[in-house]
């Protein structure tokens, strides 16, 4: 079972900037847990996302000699994905695709047609710098323009990107709309039809239903969940301020309870945990 802490998704919408220092004390933490991947930044514009501004800056001060644990950047376009695949360190380009034509528009200002011609770039420069290419699909579950969803759709978006070789796929629950029943039944049908993919659960959740929402997408087959601590972050499109990232601890919590073998550190474990609090709340 893999797990992704997404401090980066955490940290990004918050107004307040976070001291780079106290970002480096955090991120080196969470690196002693070890998690499969950390997504520990984006290279995107600044103004657009001016929490992540320093990425690069974090980045050199990471010591990542003594963790197995591999990092992931966003990008949005070539020339991030440019500046991020320049960074030694970095071994996972994360790039947003998302099946709402509205939400493409709104987070990356591009079409779907547009995202998918800049991906196949990304997914020729990461080949050429030994990089692997994540590809989120936002609103992975539906989204809340009215624009049709279903099932079909998603199967048809992975049938494309399986076309042009990629590897790891994630679906995300960006607004929090996922049912159980949508999140097996893709689980169900992904998996054993792309077995080239590796796919992921990008939830974005109330605290009454994340168990239901995990316990779906592991009967299906899923065996690779992001999640942050204290369920910081979360979409902001979400209009609900109790919609937020999948909390790591319960997501440790139900792995545990039911006999899931992780890797992980307790003690670093519990010691970033409470680290978090003290992030979140500079």
């Amino acid at each position: 079972m893999k797990i992704i802490e997404c401090p980066r998704d955490a940290m990004q919408g918050i107004s307040q900037l976070i001291p780079t220092v106290l970002k480096i004390i955090y991120l080196q933490q969470l690196l002693a847990v070890g998690f499969d991947t950390l997504d520990c930044g984006s290279f995107v514009s600044p103004k657009a996302v001016p929490q992540m501004a320093d990425t690069a800056q974090v980045l050199e001060a990471l010591d990542i000699t003594a963790s197995s644990t591999q990092l992931l950047a966003i990008v949005a376009n070539v020339r991030g994905a440019e500046q991020a695949a320049a960074q030694e360190k970095i071994s996972y380009l994360g790039y947003p695709l998302s099946l709402s034509e509205t939400f493409q528009q709104r987070n990356t200002r591009k079409s779907i047609a547009e995202a998918f011609t800049e991906l196949i770039s990304i997914q020729d420069l990461c080949g050429r710098q030994k990089k692997t290419l994540v590809v989120y699909l936002s609103m992975g579950f539906g989204n809340p323009y009215q624009e049709p969803w279903q099932v079909e759709t998603v199967l048809d978006f992975v049938q494309q990107l399986a076309k042009f070789g990629i590897q790891i796929v994630s679906l995300s629950d960006t607004v929090g709309v996922a049912q159980p029943a949508d999140i097996q039944y893709l689980f169900q049908h992904l998996i054993p039809a792309f077995t080239q993919i590796e796919f992921g659960a990008h939830l974005h959740v109330q605290p009454l239903n994340w168990e239901a929402k995990v316990a779906a997408a592991v009967a299906a087959g899923c065996t690779r969940f992001d999640g942050a601590l204290k369920g910081f972050g979360g979409c902001p499109m979400a209009a609900d301020n109790l919609t937020g990232n999948l909390a790591t601890e319960n997501l440790v919590a139900y792995f545990e309870n039911n006999a899931v073998p992780l890797k992980i550190n307790k003690q670093a474990f519990e010691s970033a945990l409470t680290l978090a609090g003290t992030v979140f709340t500079s």
